[in-house]
């Protein structure tokens, strides 16, 4: 089921699997489960599960949603948190408790929730995940290197950086380009009303829910070793890495990445 969710001054397009298999009976497999809500990163939208969607929804009732501006979901038009858009979609399922399987700035929110209402969170499944308050993550050089690019026009020139710092492990007629591609005008779109969500990467300790994190060891360097750090700093958190993938886990190793998600939550209960 599709449909738009209301957010705080604005909308935001979701889709309902429903039941797992259409079935959902006691005993069956994910059947008494709790949601599986996915959480897309900033370098796509929620397209970037399409090939691992069906495996999960054979087990478990997910909703994946787009972030403002990304995707189906319309640009903002207000000051909104992507925190607060995350609440809005759990309550507007009647969803008081899920996992979250979450992927770079998705994880940031995931993040964000987990240590904001943890009572929400069953438990996390952690791709590539980006994380607030850690100051060697900011990426300042590329932040500028993008805002030259937007000045002069050149949308090749912003997608070709991405494709350098991101999506090192594609190849040939890469699928991640056409991602990229699509969200770029949302990140100006979405950049002069977003608020920024507190700092999390000094409060990782607090985390108190089974959490699993996938680093690619393709990825940017300075996202390795910060996921690597958050991976530490996060109480009991199991480490995988992916060694095929970078920034775009689901397309470059699909069948881990969706056995981490499956195993996680089976784990968390």
């Amino acid at each position: 089921m599709e449909l738009m969710v209301p957010v705080k001054d604005g909308e935001v397009w979701a889709e309902d699997s429903g039941e797992p298999g259409g079935r959902g009976r006691p005993g069956d497999p994910g059947g008494d489960a709790l949601p599986l809500v996915l959480v897309h990163p900033g370098v796509a939208d929620s397209r970037v599960w399409d090939g691992i969607l069906p495996r999960l929804t054979e087990r478990y009732r997910v909703i994946r949603y787009d972030a403002r501006g990304y995707g189906r979901s319309p640009a903002p038009t207000a000051p909104f948190s992507l925190v607060d858009d995350l609440t809005a979609v759990l309550d507007h399922f009647d969803v008081a408790r899920a996992f979250l399987a979450a992927s770079s700035m998705g994880g940031t929110t995931a993040i964000g929730l987990a240590l904001g209402d943890p009572g929400r969170v069953a438990g996390l499944a952690l791709l590539v995940p980006g994380i607030t308050g850690n100051p060697d993550f900011l990426m300042a050089e590329f932040t500028a290197e993008v805002g030259r690019l937007a000045q002069a026009g050149d949308m090749d020139g912003i997608v070709a950086l991405v494709k350098r710092t991101s999506a090192a492990a594609g190849a040939g007629n890469d699928p991640a380009e056409a991602l990229i591609r699509a969200v770029i005008p949302a990140w100006f779109a979405v950049h002069p009303h977003q608020v920024p969500d507190p700092p999390a990467f000094d409060r990782l300790g607090e985390l108190d829910v089974p959490c699993v994190l996938a680093l690619g060891e393709r990825d940017a360097p300075e996202v390795v070793r910060c996921n690597e750090e958050m991976a530490a700093r996060i109480p009991g958190c199991r480490l995988v890495r992916l060694r095929s993938s970078d920034h775009f886990p689901t397309l470059r190793e699909p069948d881990a990445v969706t056995e981490i998600i499956l195993e996680a939550c089976a784990a968390a209960g």
